[in-house]
């Protein structure tokens, strides 16, 4: 057996259990929840993460995230420069997306302690827009926040592509909690998000980029990937000046 391999897959699991237990996802309907100061920024309890989608079957946080060169970037804007249609679109494959990370219980379930709930920039503008409101204000304060109402649309039941997310501030302002216990489990469950999404070196990230663009090697499929390729598209993802781009930037 190849030891280093099982290793390696023990720990992917690992990681993938911890994310799966920590983070809320809102089912169909209404889900009314609390977003709590973040223990390890309190200035500020959004989190902004970047990601590369759909390569190799996952999803990679960008060390972009933390002001940290990416290749997979920088190889996505040398793509976007070449002055190629072909290459344009590859390049929007490949470049990080933000997706905004907050600190919350979830009511009725507050004994589960803090998870964090992952949503796009529509909710993250439109939660931003309710706390600059000055009727609103800091929705996260312990003592005088609000509750956020989250109404999750499957786009089975909204006829759409793509899943609705509608949210609604409740208007009282009221504690986290008046159980003493609850209080305890905010400041002692939480966890900093880079142990939820763990950080690639920049070599590491260079060769899941030479794996995505020369595919044909196996990979493990760890989580459903964003904006899914086909196989064709796979087959042909070496578009003109792509492979001249990777060895310029990265062999050279």
């Amino acid at each position: 057996m190849d030891l280093n391999a099982i290793r390696k897959r023990l720990g992917q699991l690992q990681t993938t259990n911890n994310r799966t237990s920590s983070l809320w996802k809102p089912q169909p309907g209404k889900t009314q929840i609390r977003i709590v100061p973040y223990e390890f920024n309190k200035d500020n309890p959004f989190i902004e993460l970047f990601f590369h989608y759909n390569l190799n079957n996952r999803s990679y946080l960008s060390p972009i995230s933390f002001g940290r060169p990416d290749p997979i970037e920088e190889f996505a804007q040398k793509l976007k420069g070449s002055g190629n249609k072909e290459d344009y679109q590859l390049s929007k494959k490949l470049e990080a997306k933000m997706r905004t990370f907050a600190p919350v219980i979830v009511r009725g379930e507050e004994s589960q302690g803090v998870k964090f709930w992952g949503f796009g920039k529509t909710v993250y503008q439109e939660l931003l827009s309710i706390i600059a409101d000055p009727d609103y204000g800091d929705i996260t304060d312990a003592v005088n926040g609000r509750d956020v109402v989250v109404e999750f649309i499957s786009a089975e039941e909204s006829g759409a592509s793509f899943p609705k997310t509608n949210i609604r501030v409740k208007p009282n302002q009221t504690p986290i909690s008046d159980d003493p216990a609850v209080l305890e489990k905010v400041k002692t469950s939480q966890k900093d998000i880079t142990e939820i999404y763990q950080e690639q070196s920049y070599e590491d990230l260079t060769g899941i980029l030479n794996e995505w663009l020369n595919p044909g090697d196996e990979t493990t499929e760890e989580e459903p990937a964003k904006d899914s390729v086909s196989t064709s598209e796979l087959e042909n993802k070496k578009v003109s000046n792509t492979t001249e781009a990777f060895d310029e930037l990265f062999n050279s």
